[in-house]
């Protein structure tokens, strides 16, 4: 990812910064490449629910493969954080750059998954 960067649009975010919100429209997912965004959602009896993800990690795919992507969740930044932001474009160039950065893209989603879903008990 961080190769990716230098090709990307890297954006930084301070603590408590939004970078989007539920229910807004989404074009792009975002990669982490310091810090950690807190991704909150409703959760299924009407409470808040959360994730914490960390660097490394990518997040707001469905961005990338549904038109008019509505934000589930609100992401914002715990602490200092620079992220990588890549439109459907720009995924689909480093797609055919790099093959296995679809393999470390869905070992991501897919740890992300596990880790809420443990949580979740």
């Amino acid at each position: 990812m961080r190769a990716l960067a230098s090709q990307g649009e890297v954006l930084t975010l301070e603590p408590s910064d939004v970078l989007f919100r539920a229910g807004e429209t989404g074009s792009s997912m975002y990669g982490i490449l310091e810090g950690s965004i807190r991704l909150t959602w409703e959760g299924q009896n009407g409470g808040e629910a959360h994730e914490v993800i960390q660097t490394g990690h990518v997040f707001g795919a469905g961005a990338l493969v549904m038109r008019d992507h509505q934000r589930l969740g609100t992401a914002r930044a715990i602490e200092h954080c620079r992220l990588i932001e890549m439109n459907r474009e720009k995924f689909l160039f480093a797609m055919q750059e790099s093959p296995m950065f679809a393999i470390e893209l869905l070992a991501s989603v897919d740890e992300r998954l596990r880790d809420i879903k443990i949580a979740a008990g």
